[in-house]
């Protein structure tokens, strides 16, 4: 992932996918990051990635829920989840759209759902203007992206687990420049 993001240090792209990757932690409980993609994709890897982050980052927010299209009725609990939990939806969880490809219109209308219920979308596409339209937030990795889906949804999740990145306010500065002149504090 280094390597990766070494290449890219001179766009855009790090920064994109680190705010990004932040915006994921607005979800504010756990299993409240709802990660569905289309019939055909499902995006297991990236969920995956994102359980890891969330365990090795100590950010139970980020501990995601995939939803699945057609579960199968004997899968694990953590893969029975169906698109009615979308239906469930509310204010302070994210329902986060991942696919390459065009969305599919029951897709559509269900993020439509969500997001009039609170919920917070964010998508990760290939260019779906309907989705992005939608969304909160979209990252677009258009074909012609210097890396792949893949490695956008890599880069995503390892930005999503990584330290605060936020960056400095006036306040924030002054601070840092006033510990810098008055030197350490000593205690009586």
């Amino acid at each position: 992932m280094s390597l990766l993001r070494e290449i890219l240090a001179s766009t855009d792209w790090v920064e994109r996918t680190r705010e990004f990757g932040l915006a994921l932690r607005s979800t504010r409980s756990p299993g409240g990051l709802l990660v569905v993609g289309t019939p055909e994709e499902e995006p297991w890897h990236l969920t995956a990635h994102l359980s890891d982050e969330a365990r090795l980052s100590g950010l139970p927010q980020l501990a995601p829920t995939l939803v699945r299209w057609a579960p199968a009725p004997g899968a694990p609990a953590h893969l029975r989840v169906g698109m009615e939990r979308i239906e469930h939806a509310r204010r302070g969880e994210t329902l986060f759209v991942v696919t390459e490809e065009q969305a599919p219109e029951a897709l559509l209308e269900r993020v439509s759902d969500a997001r009039r219920t609170g919920a917070t979308i964010l998508a990760l596409d290939g260019g779906d203007r309907r989705l992005e339209g939608l969304a909160h937030d979209a990252l677009t990795i258009p074909s012609h992206a210097p890396f792949s889906f893949d490695g956008a949804q890599h880069l995503v999740s390892a930005a999503a687990g990584e330290g605060t990145h936020r960056r400095s306010g006036l306040r924030d500065r002054l601070a840092r420049l006033l510990d810098r002149v008055n030197g350490p504090q000593i205690g009586d």
